[in-house]
């Protein structure tokens, strides 16, 4: 497999934008939270000829792809089998304590749609299996077929924003009833079937449910909560962080997670901002950035992207300085 071929970094000249004045001291270490097939990464390899990169992943296919990839930058990479949220861990085993930057590109990887072995795709019949780390963990046909009509119901709707949650849920528990659902392609089928013409034109019917299960099968919005405050706590004064979305829901807990962090904690009313008030971080894009109307002509999967990115401002205890 040719990852330049099948991989395309998303907001890459962005994101090396936003990332370089954190970068630019003799020894510049980086964390790519979300490491894939290593597009972002070599280009940051290749414009920072000083970088140590960190590559984190949960997706041991990803790593070995990303591995070679990078294979002729040396020792200036380490990778690291984890989830996001184990950021602050996997510094820490390089004898690190603090990184310059940090990148997370979220969501399911080009790899992961593209191997339709995976299940990921709604478009592509394939076992039912959705696991980002395919070594642990419970599979979406695992889950469609234990869950209760009411937990199905409620990932659709908590996770897929899915109107027709418990229309689905019904069909999936009636459905399972005759024969197990282990493959991606039935599951369409019985989505299909259970949505009114009408919805059937405002998108397809599966698509909101597959995000439901994949966030449901590889916990994605925890881990997000926990990664994204952890990913902060390690970033020096001067230190960068980007993060790009791609629904809403992740974005809403980045957006959050940077609001408080940017946010004075004074008393209403003070009339003085103490300097242990004054915010943690700054932003550095107004809102959320998104890709230009050329970078989604030549890469459809940069459509639905919201970028966010802030810079350290100030230490406090317990966190680096």
């Amino acid at each position: 497999m040719d990852a330049n071929e099948i991989h395309t970094p998303v907001l890459l000249d962005r994101c090396v934008e936003l990332l370089a004045p954190a970068l630019t001291g003799p020894a510049p270490v980086l964390v790519d939270a979300t490491l894939g097939m290593g597009g972002h990464s070599e280009a940051f390899l290749e414009r920072f000829p000083h970088l140590h990169l960190i590559g984190l992943d949960r997706d041991r296919d990803a790593l070995g792809i990303a591995g070679a990839r990078l294979a002729r930058f040396g020792d200036r990479v380490t990778l690291v089998h984890t989830v996001y949220d184990g950021i602050a861990d996997a510094v820490a085993s390089t004898g690190r304590a603090a990184v310059d930057g940090i990148l997370f590109d979220l969501g399911v990887s080009s790899l992961q749609l593209d191997e339709a072995d995976r299940g990921f795709a709604y478009s592509k019949d394939a076992p039912l299996d959705m696991r980002m780390d395919q070594t642990r963990g419970v599979t979406a046909a695992d889950v469609v077929a234990t869950y209760s009509e009411g937990e199905l119901r409620r990932i659709f709707e908590r996770y897929g924003e899915e109107k027709l949650a418990g229309r689905y849920a019904r069909a999936i528990i009636a459905a399972r009833e005759d024969a197990a659902i282990e493959r991606s392609g039935r599951l369409v089928e019985i989505l299909v079937a259970a949505t009114p013409a009408a919805a059937q034109r405002a998108g397809h019917p599966a698509k909101r449910v597959f995000q439901a299960l994949r966030i449901e099968v590889n916990a994605e919005l925890a881990a997000l909560g926990r990664a994204i405050p952890a990913a902060m706590g390690i970033l020096p004064v001067g230190g960068r962080i980007v993060v790009m979305s791609y629904q809403s829901l992740e974005d809403r807990l980045v957006k959050q997670a940077f609001a408080e962090a940017s946010a004075s904690t004074a008393p209403a009313g003070l009339p003085v901002e103490l300097p242990e008030h004054a915010p943690r971080f700054r932003l550095l894009v107004k809102g959320a950035e998104r890709a230009s109307d050329a970078e989604m002509a030549v890469n459809p999967r940069a459509t639905p992207v919201r970028l966010r990115a802030a810079e350290r401002v100030r230490a406090i205890r317990g966190e680096v300085s």
